[in-house]
C-alpha cells in the first residue's frame, strides 16, 4: 500500500483559519475528519504538532498523512518479460508496468521497443481486435511516460475495456512533477486538444479540438516544482503534458512542451516526470472491481530526492 503524504504551503486564501477548517478545505474532508487527523498526530504545521484550533498563516508549511483510499490494493509484480513488469495476467487481460523508452505499439518514426512486440515475443496471446499494429491495445502511454497499461487478450475483453475507456469509467491516475506552483493547488483543466497548428507530432489547446478534461491536486511543493496527483476523464494524446503546459507549469523534463532544460539537467532527467501510478476498472469477465498501483521508478524518485534537499 502506498502511503499518501502531502507537504505543501497554506494558500493565501486560508489565512487566519483554524487548522481543522484549513485542512478540510485543502483536502476536501469534513471538518470532523480533519480534526481527527490532527488529534491523531497525522498533521504537522511548520514542523510542529499543532492543535486543531491553531490559526494558520499563508505560506506556513503543512504536512499531512492522508488515510488510504478504501479498497486500494497493490498487487506485486509476478514476473518481468521483455523489459516489462507483468503486474497481473489472466485469460482476458494483462496489466504491465511499462518503463520509459518503450512505446505502446509500433508507429511511423519509432524504431524502439514496444509493448505489443514485447508481449508477442514472450508468447502472450493478444486480442486480434484493433488496427494491425496495435491489436489488444485499449489505451496508450507516451514512450517517455512510465507506468500501468492494460492490454486485452480476449476479444470480449477488448470490447469491454474499449467501452469502459470510452464511457470514462476507468480510474486513470498519474503523478506529475511540474514546474512552479499551480494556483489554485487543486483544480480542473477543461480545454480542447488537437494537433498543434505548426504541425509535427505535437499537440496544443485548440479551439474546436477534442474535449479534454484533467483534474489535478497538489501532493507536495518544492522550491522549484510541485508534485501533482492527476486524474483523467478523457485520454487525448499528450493530454497531461499539453494541459500542464497550457497552465504554464509544464512537466519537468518535458522539452517538447517548454520545460526548463536547466532544471531537467540538474535533476538528471532525460524524459518528462510523468508516471501512471494507478489503474482501476471493472474486470471484463465478471465485473468485479480491480485496481493496480505502481511506485515511482528510480529516475523519478531520484529527482524528488534531489528537490527535497533544496
Amino acid at each position: 500500500m502506498m502511503t499518501d503524504r502531502r507537504s505543501l504551503p497554506v494558500p493565501d486564501g486560508l489565512e487566519g483559519l483554524r487548522l481543522d477548517a484549513a485542512v478540510a478545505r485543502m483536502f476536501g474532508f469534513s471538518r470532523t475528519a480533519a480534526a481527527g487527523l490532527i488529534d491523531e498526530g497525522h498533521v504537522m504545521l511548520d514542523g510542529v504538532a499543532p492543535s486543531r484550533s491553531t490559526r494558520v498563516h499563508a505560506e506556513a508549511w503543512l504536512e499531512v498523512e492522508l488515510p488510504p483510499a478504501p479498497g486500494a490494493n497493490e498487487i506485486p509484480p509476478a514476473m518481468t518479460v521483455a523489459g516489462l513488469e507483468i503486474v497481473h495476467d489472466d485469460d482476458d487481460l494483462v496489466v504491465i508496468d511499462k518503463p520509459a523508452g518503450v512505446a505502446a505499439h509500433p508507429s511511423p518514426g519509432w524504431d524502439g521497443p514496444t509493448v505489443t512486440q514485447g508481449l508477442a515475443g514472450a508468447g502472450f496471446r493478444i486480442s486480434t481486435s484493433g488496427a494491425a499494429e496495435r491489436q489488444g491495445v485499449v489505451h496508450r502511454l507516451d514512450a517517455g511516460t512510465s507506468g500501468l497499461m492494460v492490454v486485452a487478450k480476449s476479444e470480449s475483453a477488448y470490447t469491454a475495456l474499449k467501452t469502459a475507456f470510452r464511457d470514462r469509467t476507468v480510474d486513470k491516475r498519474y503523478r506529475a512533477l511540474v514546474q512552479g506552483h499551480p494556483d489554485p493547488l487543486r483544480g480542473t483543466v477543461d480545454a480542447p486538444i488537437d494537433r498543434h497548428p505548426q504541425g509535427s507530432y505535437k499537440f496544443a489547446v485548440v479551439a474546436g479540438g477534442k474535449p479534454s478534461i484533467t483534474h489535478y491536486d497538489t501532493v507536495e511543493a518544492f522550491r522549484a516544482a510541485s508534485l501533482l496527483d492527476i486524474r483523467l476523464e478523457t485520454g487525448r494524446t499528450h493530454q497531461i503534458r499539453v494541459h500542464m503546459a497550457a497552465l504554464r507549469h509544464p512537466c519537468v523534463g518535458d522539452s517538447q512542451y517548454g520545460a526548463d532544460p536547466t532544471l531537467s539537467a540538474r535533476l538528471h532527467l532525460t524524459r518528462q516526470w510523468l508516471h501512471a501510478w494507478r489503474l482501476g476498472f471493472e474486470h471484463p469477465a465478471d465485473g468485479r472491481p480491480v485496481e493496480f498501483t505502481s511506485p515511482d521508478p528510480p529516475d523519478l524518485a531520484a529527482a524528488l530526492a534531489e528537490l527535497a534537499e533544496d
